[in-house]
C-alpha cells in the first residue's frame, strides 16, 4: 500500500473562491500549480471538453483525480487507493491518487474548495475534516457550506503502539511511566488535527499529562521513525499499524474500540487497561466542491456504495481492523450529518486544551 505519488489530473481554481481568503492562504495557488505541473494537466482540466455539461449524461468522460492530505502509505491514502479501483471500474473512468500534504490536511482541503466543481477533483478527509475549523482560526474554507459531502467510506480503529526498546509493557505500565517522565517522553503524531494529534490529546487529557510531541508529514513517516526507536510511542489507525503489530515490530497496548479487533485478539482495548476515557475511531468521507451538481454528486456516491461492498475492499479492511461503512451511511445526508455532530464535539474539547494551529 506504501505507494508512490500518483500522478493524474491537476486541480483547478474556480471563480467563487473569495479573494480575501485567497490571499490570506496565497500558498494554496502556489500548491495547485505545483500539481497541476505534476499531472500534466489532462483533459480533466477542460470543463467543457470532459464532462462539462456537468450531469451525469456526460458524467465522467475523463480521469478523476481523489487528492488525500496525507502522505502516501498512510492509512488515509490506503483507504484512498483500496476503494479507487471498484469506484474506477463502476464510473467507466480512471481514478488517480494525489497526495498533497500540510497544515493538517487543510492544502489539500483548500485546494479542492477552489477547484472546478465538475465531479473530476475529489477530496477523502477524515476526521480532521470536523476540527480544523476550531484548530485554524483563519482557515480560508468552511467544511459545511465550501463542500458538497459524498458519502462515509469506514471508521477505522486506533492503536497505541511504541517501538519495541520502550519500557512500559502494558497500558497500565505505560500510564506509569509517562506520568513519572513526563518531561522525558516523545510522543510521534502527524501533525496539528491529524487523528494521531487528537488521539494524543485524549490520552494526555485522561492520564493528565503533557509531553513532547514530535510532529510528522503522515503517520507513515512517523510509524517508520517510531520502529526505528527515534520516538517513544504514538497512537495511530490499525489500517497503518496492523502490519508492524502481528510483525512483532512494534509494541500494541491498546485499542481505542469497546471491543477488541478480531484480526488483533491479543491487543486489549483501552477500557481493559483501565483507560476506558480514550475510545476513538477515525472516520473517512469524500468530497466535492459546493457547487458540483447533484447529479455528479449522485454519480460518484452510487460507485462508492459499489466500491464499498467490492470483497477485495471488505476482504483487506478486515485485514487492516476496518470495514466499510453500511450503505445508509454512505451517503450525503448521513455524512453531512455526521460532520456536524462532530465539528460540535470537538469544538469544545480543542478548546479546552488551548491547541491551535497558525
Amino acid at each position: 500500500m506504501g505507494q508512490d505519488h500518483a500522478t493524474g489530473a491537476g486541480v483547478r481554481p474556480r471563480a467563487r473562491w473569495s479573494p480575501t481568503r485567497h490571499r490570506a492562504w496565497g500558498f494554496l495557488a502556489a500548491g495547485a500549480l505545483v500539481l497541476s505541473a505534476c499531472t500534466g494537466g489532462s483533459d480533466a482540466s477542460s470543463g467543457a471538453d470532459g464532462g462539462g455539461d456537468g450531469g451525469a449524461d456526460g458524467y465522467p468522460n475523463a480521469t478523476i483525480t481523489i487528492v488525500v492530505p496525507f502522505s502516501a502509505g498512510g492509512p488515509t491514502d490506503t483507504v484512498t487507493r483500496l476503494i479507487a479501483e471498484p469506484m474506477s471500474a463502476e464510473l467507466g473512468q480512471q481514478i488517480v491518487v494525489q497526495n498533497v500534504e500540510g497544515a493538517g490536511g487543510t492544502v489539500a482541503a483548500g485546494e479542492v474548495a477552489a477547484a472546478e466543481p465538475d465531479g473530476y477533483t475529489v477530496l477523502m478527509h477524515h476526521i480532521g475534516m470536523s476540527t480544523a475549523p476550531t484548530l485554524y482560526p483563519d482557515l480560508p474554507y468552511d467544511p459545511l457550506e465550501d463542500f458538497k459531502t459524498i458519502g462515509l467510506v469506514t471508521e477505522v480503529p486506533m492503536t497505541i503502539i511504541a517501538n519495541n526498546d520502550f519500557e512500559p509493557n502494558t497500558l497500565e505500565e505505560l500510564v506509569a511511566y509517562v506520568t513519572e517522565n513526563e518531561d522525558t517522553v516523545t510522543y510521534a503524531n502527524a501533525g496539528i488535527g491529524a487523528a494521531s494529534h487528537l488521539c494524543g490529546l485524549l490520552f494526555q487529557s485522561a492520564v493528565g499529562v503533557t509531553l513532547t510531541e514530535v510532529p510528522y508529514e503522515g503517520t507513515g513517516p512517523a510509524l517508520t521513525d517510531l520502529v526505528g526507536g527515534q520516538v517513544d510511542f504514538m497512537c495511530d489507525q490499525t489500517t497503518n499499524t496492523t502490519g508492524q503489530i502481528q510483525a512483532g515490530e512494534v509494541k500494541a497496548y491498546a485499542v481505542t474500540t469497546p471491543e477488541r479487533v478480531a484480526n488483533l485478539p491479543d491487543v486489549p482495548t483501552t477500557e481493559e487497561g483501565g483507560l476506558a476515557e480514550v475510545q476513538f475511531g477515525v472516520w473517512h468521507g469524500l468530497y466535492v466542491p459546493a457547487e458540483t451538481p447533484d447529479d455528479v454528486v449522485a454519480a460518484l456516491t452510487a460507485a462508492l456504495q459499489v466500491a464499498l461492498k467490492d470483497q477485495n475492499v471488505i476482504d483487506q479492511l478486515a485485514d487492516l481492523g476496518a470495514a466499510p461503512v453500511a450503505e445508509d451511511r454512505a451517503t450525503p445526508e448521513a455524512h453531512t450529518e455526521l460532520l456536524q455532530s462532530q465539528i460540535d464535539l470537538w469544538r469544545p474539547i480543542i478548546e479546552e486544551a488551548g491547541v491551535t494551529a497558525s
